[in-house]
């Protein structure tokens, strides 16, 4: 049982917006538990590892603005959780490749994005594999129900962190200003790909043999980069990953993760001069993104404008109520958990 004197809170999805409220809310003496449907927290910083390599099949690299993330950062990179990178970025216009260097600060997660969300996660308490379905409110408090049928609270406060399609189906019961925010944003799809190769790639005339990672100005492509150029993988073999634009992922969204992953490398492919070939390839794969990147963001409030907070203790939060880059998800889910801290 909980003590009464301590608020207890239930926040659904480990990813990074999750984590960065689970954290403030813990370190303010909360009792606080993540459930997350995946097998391990990380949300779109996911990592997968395959035989030959560790992929990154969500956000490749994160890059830093707000003094707060700035701050945070900080902290990953003293406990060697990150590193810079890529500093070797390339465009590729009209397919033609061009060294791209814009000052920006980026970095990566070391040895892979998912080592940021796993550090996170360290000490919380982690229902894992575990997707919530339905919330009920009984005598002010909230019970939540998993895909198993199984029961689990009551807590005081409900954050959720999914995707707002899926958040509004939570929350719609219970909250139609909550639902109806959920309707207002806009989250599309995006196809992220991997391709291990037996042996490294071939210098392509006019591009740097040590290129870390490209960006696409047209065509399928919006991404490409080399894992085994990410700090901390230089030992493992060749291997890319390679995310599509969203139009195509759209137009492409029930395309077999096989077939997509095909079609994005030959893509790849024809982008590289004609006398350079690619080498054997030992695996390929795919991962759908359902809903990866908002596109149309919730009208900011004049108090809530990174998150929502209702007055029957649900709250939504995530980089849909504030903007895509993976910072904007980590002070969507800090500034939920100081508001709710400062309210107990």
């Amino acid at each position: 049982m909980s003590s009464p004197t301590r608020p207890t809170a239930a926040i659904i999805g480990a990813g990074i917006a999750g984590l960065a409220c689970a954290r403030v809310l813990d370190e303010a003496g909360w009792r606080v538990t993540l459930f997350e449907k995946s097998r391990g927290p990380g949300g779109r910083m996911t990592s997968r590892s395959l035989a030959a390599a560790t992929v990154d099949i969500g956000a490749q690299f994160f890059s830093v603005r707000h003094e707060a993330f700035r701050r945070e950062a900080e902290t990953w990179l003293k406990a060697g959780l990150i590193a810079p990178w890529p500093w070797k970025l390339w465009r590729v216009t009209n397919d033609s490749w061009h060294y791209r260097h814009d000052g920006r600060e980026r970095y990566a997660g070391k040895p892979r994005m998912s080592a940021v969300t796993r550090h996170l996660s360290r000490g919380l308490a982690l229902e894992v594999s575990c997707r919530i379905v339905s919330l009920a409110r009984d005598n002010g408090r909230w019970t939540l129900q998993d895909q198993a049928r199984q029961h689990h609270g009551p807590f005081d406060h409900v954050v959720i962190t999914a995707p707002s399609p899926q958040a509004q189906g939570l929350v719609a019961p219970h909250d139609s200003r909550l639902a109806e925010a959920c309707e207002g944003v806009i989250q599309r799809p995006c196809w992220a790909a991997w391709a291990c190769f037996d042996q490294p790639l071939a210098t392509a005339p006019g591009v740097s043999p040590d290129w870390q990672a490209v960006m696409f100005s047209d065509g399928p492509l919006r991404f490409v980069a080399r894992n085994d150029h990410k700090p901390g993988r230089e030992q493992q073999g060749e291997s890319l990953t390679l995310l599509a634009r969203l139009e195509w992922s759209e137009a492409h969204l029930e395309m077999h993760e096989t077939s997509v992953a095909n079609s994005l490398l030959t893509a790849f492919r024809k982008t590289l001069p004609d006398t350079t070939a690619l080498p054997a390839i030992t695996a390929i794969g795919g991962h759908r993104w359902r809903y990866a990147q908002p596109d149309v963001f919730a009208a900011g409030e004049a108090i809530n404008r990174d998150y929502r907070l209702s007055a029957n203790g649900l709250a939504l939060c995530g980089d849909g109520w504030r903007g895509p880059r993976v910072e904007d998800a980590w002070l969507s889910g800090h500034h939920l958990g100081h508001a709710l801290a400062a309210s107990d």
